[in-house]
């Protein structure tokens, strides 16, 4: 699957006039690749986020899903898309404290029906991938920052999305579990073949994308456009 995001254009309401979010924005990235965004606070970045997961339509410009046109589609349409297509990793993990890392899962799962069985066996099996197999029942207290960044990767890859949406992972990590994630987060990517965006101002994990893109006022920028004191002027590999 892939995500592509043609002459992409938002604005917002400031007072009597309008500010700036996307200004034309093309983008396109890849099933298995990872595609690292970075740029200064207010670039556009998590406008871009918001558009690319259908929970903003754009007022111009379309915004494509594989084969299906999500600028088209009305607000039940984009709940089921996000629903079934797309994996959100926030800032913060955002678990319920109440519920253990298996069940995080298990919870997604029941909102999208299905046999409990089967999604028991692939929250496990998600589980195992990220390093937490031996840790299914602890609550999310039970865990570090790390271990609870990583139930929410497996939890976002439970519906078995096409694009993965990652927003700052690295935030309230140290280096080390920081560098954890971020190469837990391309592993995943090319074996699982997902189209992902990592949004970071952590220039130290760029090396580790698939490419990275840099944003300016609003506008996908090439590296040598911004300022070389930006942190958007860093280019990934």
């Amino acid at each position: 699957m892939t995500l592509t995001l043609t002459d992409v254009r938002l604005t917002y309401p400031d007072g009597d006039r309008r500010l700036i979010a996307l200004d034309a924005v093309d983008l396109r990235i890849a099933a298995g690749e990872l595609v690292a965004v970075t740029g200064p606070s207010g670039s556009g970045k998590s406008s871009l986020l918001a558009v690319a997961g259908a929970l903003t339509n754009p007022e111009s410009g379309t915004v494509r899903i594989e084969d299906i046109d999500v600028t088209s589609l009305d607000q039940q349409g984009r709940d089921r898309l996000r629903r079934e297509r797309i994996g959100f990793v926030f800032q913060q993990a955002n678990l319920l404290a109440s519920l253990t890392a298996l069940d995080q899962l298990l919870l997604v799962a029941h909102l999208s029906g299905g046999s409990r069985r089967s999604a028991e066996a692939r929250a496990r099996a998600l589980l195992d991938r990220v390093g937490l197999g031996g840790k299914a029942h602890k609550r999310p207290h039970q865990l570090s920052g790390g271990e609870r960044q990583r139930v929410g990767f497996a939890r976002a890859l439970m519906g078995s999305p096409a694009l993965l949406l990652v927003d700052e992972p690295t935030s309230a990590l140290d280096h080390d579990r920081g560098a954890v994630v971020v190469r837990l987060l391309r592993d995943i990517t090319h074996e699982q073949q997902v189209a992902t965006v990592l949004v970071t101002h952590d220039l130290q994990y760029l090396h580790l994308a698939d490419r990275t893109v840099a944003m300016r006022d609003g506008r996908v920028c090439s590296p040598a456009e911004v300022s070389p004191h930006s942190p958007a002027a860093v280019p990934g590999r």
